[in-house]
């Protein structure tokens, strides 16, 4: 049993010199049915729903092209992302405080897995999609988390137009 302990405490140190990067972690697999859960920005959508793509490219240069999408509360869209840079992005769908929140974790633990229906990671070349139905009005963001890509301006605007009458 000490020795199992000497190992297991030897792997520790070893690791725990390492540098481990967000980009090179494995990212779940969608295979499981999605989740739906109630957001603050909306709920995961059907891809039988989805009224339009919309395509948002992101690159090594942190930004994404557009920054800024607008929809009516209650469509369901197919958000695209498509990685026209050399490394790993994401986007991720949220209020400013849980973006702040979120990014603030994944500085602290780069290798922290994570995938829920409101995020895409996309290789570097890749596309990733997001379909979501947005059911409430409001001002929400999109950001990727990797550890300095938000610091360094990663981040977009949602603008949710209320449906209309």
């Amino acid at each position: 049993m000490n020795t199992i302990k000497l190992i297991a405490a030897c792997a520790l140190l070893a690791g725990g010199n390492a540098s481990f990067g967000h980009e090179n972690m494995p990212h779940a697999t969608r295979n499981a049915p999605v989740v739906k859960e109630q957001k603050a920005w909306g709920i995961a959508g059907d891809t039988q729903a989805v009224a339009r793509t919309i395509t948002i490219r992101m690159t090594d240069d942190m930004r994404f092209t557009p920054r800024h999408i607008e929809v009516r509360e209650g469509e369901t869209v197919r958000l695209r992302a498509e990685n026209k840079g050399q490394v790993l992005h994401e986007i991720v769908i949220g209020t400013k405080p849980e973006l702040d929140a979120h990014a603030e974790m994944m500085a602290k633990h780069p290798g922290m897995e994570h995938d829920e229906p409101y995020m895409a990671h996309v290789g570097a070349g890749k596309k990733g999609d997001i379909v979501w139905q947005f059911n409430r009005a409001g001002q929400f963001d999109f950001a990727c988390l990797i550890a300095g890509h938000y610091q360094a301006g990663m981040t977009g605007t949602i603008t949710v137009l209320p449906r209309k009458p």
